[in-house]
Parts: C-alpha cells; structure tokens; sequence
C-alpha cells in the first residue's frame, strides 16, 4: 500500500512510477484516487471550519449571557452545526472508503534499477554460476526418472485429489526432508530464527500482504470461516508483527519460515501440468525480513546471496535474473529470480523469488518503528526470498544428477541428511 502522505507531497513522481508499469488500469484508478483526496481535503477543511465556528458561538453565547443579552438567535445556529459537521464527515467517509479502495489495489513504486519490459522475456539476466553439465546419453525430465525408479504416483494422487497433486514415495520422501533439514540447518547457521507458522490465516493478515483481488487465483478459502489456507510462510511471518511498533535497536530482524504452501494455480492452466514442478501443494523454506528502509537494498542482496550459495552447495547450475516491470506484481518494488537449468526440459527454470516490497507490506500490515521512545515511528521495510521449495529443488536434483542406468547421485550437503545414502537406485 501506497502512503497517501507521499502521493500528496509527489503526485507526479508517482504518477511517473506507476506509468512504467504500461497498464492504462493502474493510471486511472491513480488520477481517481488524486479527485477522491482532494475531495476529502475539501471536506476535511470545512468539518475543520465548522467546528471552528461552533466554538466560537459557544464563546459569543456565554459571552452574552454575561451581559445579560438575548442568545435566542446564536442558540438555533449553533443547533444547525453538528447536523452540518455530520453531513460533511458523511462525506469525508464515503471519500475514504473510495481511496483505501484503491490504495489497497495500486502497486507498489518500481525501483529505478527494474528493467522496463512487457512479460519474463523481457527480464535481464545480471549473473550465471555453474557449468551445464554435457550427457553423453540423452537426458530424461524428473517425472520419467521418478516414475522409473517408483519414487511418485501422479495417477493415484489423482484419484484421490485430482490434478496437480502426487504422492512421493521412498527415497524421494527422504530427499524431501533433507532438503527442508538442511535448508533450516543453512539459515540458522547464518543467524535466520527459524518458525514454524499456522498454515491458516485470516482475511485482515493475507491483506496486509497481497492484494486479495489480485490474489483469488493463487489462494485457498476455508468454507464458512474467515480462513484461508497460506500459500507462502512469508505472510504468516509478516502477520507476526502485525500491528506493532517495533524497537529499531532490533532491526534488523531476520526469519525462516518453514511450511507447506497450498496453491490454486488457476492462472497455470495448461503450463507445467506433467509432473511436479508445479503442483497445488509444496514445502517451503522462507527467507523474511523486517529493516529500516536505508537498510532494505543491502538486505535484498543478502537474501539473494543466500539463496545462491545453497544451490551453489548443491552444485545446480543457475542464472539470476532482474525481473521486468511486467513481471514484477503488485507488491515488490524489486524482484529477482534465481533460476536453475533443467537438462530433462533443456532451459532455466525458477527455483527462487526474492523481492524487496520496501514499506508496501507494512503500510497495509501497520508495522511500524521507533530507535527512542516518544520519537516519530516510521514504516519498515519487508523482504522475503525463498531459499528452497523442495519440489523444484527435487525436479533439478533429479534431472541434474541422473545417470545412464536411471539412478540419482545425491549432491554431497544431503548425504548427511539422507543417513549416508549417496545414490537412489532401483
């Protein structure tokens, strides 16, 4: 969410971020917003001045008391007031219900540094790592390998759920919970406390961190109850310090959340619908940080580092992107994407999103900060980057490390986790 103080003081800067986004929707809900406020500013001074007056008749009528004079007259106008101070602040809420309306919806302000572009096509890469490994045998996708080695059923899963689910099976399930073991062993290692949310949240928590307009074709409702399902620990770590004004002494604060996520996926229909890489349900380790806003940019790089250096340890080649203005959201001021490269489909894939929502979250969550006590507060500033989506990461172990004969070399950091197991054979 937008501070209404900063579009004030800077319309045209604003407007001028906004404009980059290249959605005619975004500029006119911002010009409605601009007549809704001054609107409200019309209003606002004359309840102001209305209530000014009603003090001062106040004033004249005790005053002519004093002197014995008739306040017959003083007395019916001052009657008329709170009848007219009702009827304005009428109007003041109908004007800011319509720009919180659309506060809730604009996007947040692009860093200069996104690159303007229509869709991922236009995202820039900025840095690889790795070298392509060659196959001297042709190279099968995750899902023909795992269901050769009897590792997922796909058919069953969706008897029982429908498309988009599976059910891991034997090593793979240990491969699962390696990585989460060893994604949770990397981030605390670097400082990260670690959390285990609830995997449901409600209405006012998932607002504070995405537009739910935006949002209905990614996240799960409960029935009859004002719950929905997370389909990130980012929000529910973001909820954490909802309405709060933290200690600035204490920032920055740096979470790891671990949890399943539950997606709809609705605006996926016909891509990635063989396998697992894109699925209803997942496991997740998330990186989340509250800061102060000058710190907010070295933030974003060290998450981004992070992620980078785990799939460094587990030796998948990738590249990181910059993602475009058209790719971007509503809610990130910056984005990158660490993809990895996938032989089985023969192109980079995204394994992680790292992003830099600056006071967006906050603004919309109240999360505030104070360094003294009594001081001014100031919106801080939320980051979040996955480290490891444990699917993914399974399709690129998967692909990455087969062998002629269909086995899987385990990358060296989950041998450990995988109690001694180097390889999944059948």
């Amino acid at each position: 969410m937008l501070d209404i103080k900063m579009i004030r003081e800077n319309p045209e800067m604003v407007r001028s971020n906004l404009a980059r986004r290249n959605d005619p929707e975004v500029l006119r809900m911002f010009d409605e917003l601009i007549e809704y406020d001054r609107s409200w500013r019309k209003y606002f001074a004359e309840a102001n001045e209305l209530r000014s007056k009603r003090n001062r008749i106040t004033e004249e009528i005790a005053r002519l008391k004093k002197q014995g004079l008739d306040v017959t007259e003083k007395l019916k106008e001052a009657a008329m007031i709170p009848a007219h101070i009702k009827e304005v602040e009428s109007k003041m809420q109908e004007y800011r219900e319509k720009m919180d309306y659309i506060l809730m919806r604009l996007p947040n302000l692009m860093d200069d540094s996104v690159p303007f572009g229509k869709d991922e096509n236009d995202n820039v890469v900025i840095r690889t790592w790795g070298e392509i490994r060659p196959f001297n045998f042709k190279a099968k996708d995750h899902i023909d390998l795992a269901l050769e080695l009897d590792l997922i059923d796909i058919e069953r899963a969706a008897k029982v759920s429908g498309s988009r689910f599976y059910y891991l099976k034997g090593d793979l399930v240990k491969l699962n919970f390696a990585l989460i073991k060893y994604g949770l062993d990397f981030m605390t290692r670097r400082g990260f406390i670690p959390f285990l949310p609830p995997y449901m949240m409600k209405r006012k928590i998932l607002e504070g961190a995405v537009s739910l307009a935006d949002f209905q074709d990614t996240i799960y409702k409960i029935e009859g109850e004002d719950l929905f399902l997370i389909a990130t620990s980012e929000h529910a770590l973001l909820g954490f310090h909802s309405d709060e004004i933290l200690d600035g002494n204490s920032l920055p604060l740096r979470y790891c959340g671990i949890s399943p996520c539950f997606r709809k996926e609705a605006g996926a229909h016909g891509r990635d619908t063989k396998g697992i890489f894109r699925v209803h349900q997942f496991e997740k380790v998330e990186q989340f940080v509250f800061c102060k806003p000058e710190d907010s940019p070295r933030e974003h790089e060290l998450l981004i580092k992070n992620a980078e250096e785990f799939f460094q340890s587990l030796k998948l080649p990738y590249r990181v992107v910059n993602v475009c203005s058209g790719d971007l959201g509503t809610v990130a001021a910056k984005k990158y994407d660490l993809e990895v490269w996938l032989p089985g489909q023969g192109k980079y894939r995204e394994m992680v999103s790292c992003s830099n929502c600056t006071s967006y979250q906050a603004i919309r969550s109240n999360i505030r900060f104070r360094d003294k006590p009594n001081e001014p507060t100031k919106y801080v500033h939320t980051l979040n980057s996955t480290l490891v989506a444990t699917e993914r990461a399974i399709v690129a172990i998967l692909e990455n490390y087969q062998q002629e004969d269909g086995s899987i070399v385990i990358p060296d950091p989950l041998i450990p986790y995988m109690n001694g197991q180097d390889i999944i054979k059948s």
